[in-house]
């Protein structure tokens, strides 16, 4: 195709706003429901811009990113808007159109007015495709989007060409890390060191991590094992134009994904602390009675008609808000949803302590003294408070740290007694690899100090000698 016909394909394409959007959904696996969509845009089937590469390899070319871009995020409003999704809708913009002379910031809260979408639904996805060089201004862009309540997140970190300066300079809300460090991520030490890193990183920005192009079961399972919550990818949904809503159904089931996830700590029972909650229409005179008449009750939770929660109230912030003038009779009768908190942890009662607590310790806004709310199949279940699962995890690396090799601080004989009893008594099928290593005595006596750095460079050295071991049996056998 010559450059002329791709100008003229192009031309027909802006003129006709012939687009079509996809949407794919982003999953929270802590709380298994859709967080929101990514709108994803196609030319017409019959173009040969259809393949959005090179649709907007060409809009780049030719100085017409922002128009087509523009036009994108149009019909991604419009649709998005037609099917009543829920939840955020990411809009991927790429920095280099914020920075063209022709782009003419407002016009995307305008589409938000007119298809009747709220700002604060929307996360601006920057995708870099090319160097960015003026990042004050990128930054003003920036900040002129938050300040219209939008959300910002850095797309396929890793990939482009600044994207660790974008991160640390703009603070997004989240961070999508590049498909490339998903891919094949269960066989690739490197890569899981990658997205370690990232996540320390995210933990110290505030920033929430997704993992996109997830195609493999094994590969969630690890992403599940290193603590990622939200996720996305092939193996979950495809693009769709009328995507699917229930997030139950997209996810596999995730206690065949990777057995040994809860196993140290069990699921969330001990945890779960049966407090009635509140339908979101009761009187906020009632729930402050509530309160009142408890005095140990930090947090209630709210649901909707179907029993699962769509907000928090916590002792403190209800106080904090009624202590205005005139606050008390302004909102006394007034439901409860005016003033909840919609930003609420809910986890799933079969997910492991580890789990739980590593999204604590992501939230930007989680107080010792709020509760999280633990749901199953989505249904309210109860409260857990912050402090207990603190207590178990000190309790559980006591625990490990009393039994644990003092060669390799790798399990010892009797959590692996503990494991394979479970193993026994749920009647799962397991594998189980006895390596007796012949006069490794006087090489520990020699070495032993200096063996292992870290558990991590053990764990690292007994997955090679596992290796070794399975191209043995594959050759024996």
């Amino acid at each position: 195709m010559t450059v002329t016909e791709q100008l003229s394909a192009l031309e027909s394409i802006l003129a006709h706003g012939d687009l079509h959007s996809l949407f794919q959904p982003i999953i929270s696996l802590s709380e298994q429901r859709i967080l929101g969509y990514e709108a994803l845009t196609r030319g017409p089937s019959n173009s040969p811009l259809h393949a959005p590469i090179a649709l907007f390899s060409v809009a780049r070319n030719c100085g017409r990113l922002s128009e087509l871009e523009l036009q994108a995020r149009k019909s991604a409003c419009q649709c998005f808007s037609a099917q009543k999704l829920h939840g955020k809708l990411f809009l991927n913009v790429s920095p280099e159109s914020l920075l063209e002379p022709s782009h003419q910031p407002g016009r995307t809260l305008k589409l938000l007015r007119d298809f009747g979408i709220p700002p604060d639904q929307v996360v601006i996805e920057l995708t870099e495709q090319a160097p960015i060089d003026d990042f004050a201004l990128l930054d003003t862009a920036l900040h002129h989007y938050r300040a219209m309540g939008f959300s910002i997140a850095l797309d396929d970190l890793g990939a482009g060409y600044s994207s660790l300066r974008l991160w640390s300079e703009l603070r997004p809300d989240y961070v999508k890390i590049d498909r490339h460090f998903i891919d094949g991520i269960h066989q690739d030490a490197v890569k899981r060191e990658f997205v370690d890193s990232i996540l320390k990183m995210a933990r110290a920005s505030r920033a929430q991590v997704i993992a996109e192009g997830i195609e493999l079961e094994e590969e969630l399972a690890t992403l599940i094992e290193m603590g990622i919550d939200l996720v996305q990818g092939y193996l979950l949904c495809r693009p769709q134009e009328q995507p699917p809503r229930d997030a139950q159904k997209l996810l596999p089931r995730l206690d065949n994904l990777s057995p040994t996830l809860g196993e140290e700590s069990g699921d969330l029972s001990a945890l779960l602390n049966e407090q009635q909650a509140v339908p979101q229409q009761t009187a906020i005179a009632e729930v402050l009675e509530a309160f009142r008449a408890q005095a140990n009750l930090n947090s209630l939770a709210v649901l909707d008609e179907q029993g699962q929660p769509v907000g928090i109230v916590h002792r403190h912030s209800l106080s904090d808000a009624l202590l205005k003038p005139f606050a008390t009779d302004l909102f006394a009768r007034k439901p409860i949803s005016r003033l909840m908190s919609q930003d609420f942890l809910a986890v799933d009662i079969g997910q492991s302590l580890q789990q739980v607590s590593r999204l604590l310790t992501s939230r930007a806004r989680q107080r010792m003294e709020e509760d999280f709310i633990i749901v199953q199949n989505g249904r309210y279940r109860g409260l857990g408070r912050v402090i207990d699962v603190l207590k178990l995890i000190t309790e559980l690396k006591i625990q490990q740290a009393r039994h644990a090799n003092p060669l390799t601080l790798l399990p010892g004989n009797v959590p692996i007694q503990q494991c394979l009893g479970r193993l026994l008594q749920q009647s799962r099928e397991a594998v189980v690899c006895y390596v007796d290593i012949d006069s490794f005595k006087p090489f520990n006596d020699l070495y032993g100090g200096n063996l292992f750095q870290t558990p991590e460079q053990a764990k690292e050295v007994i997955n090679k000698i596992f290796d070794l071991i399975e191209r043995e049996l594959t050759t024996t056998l």
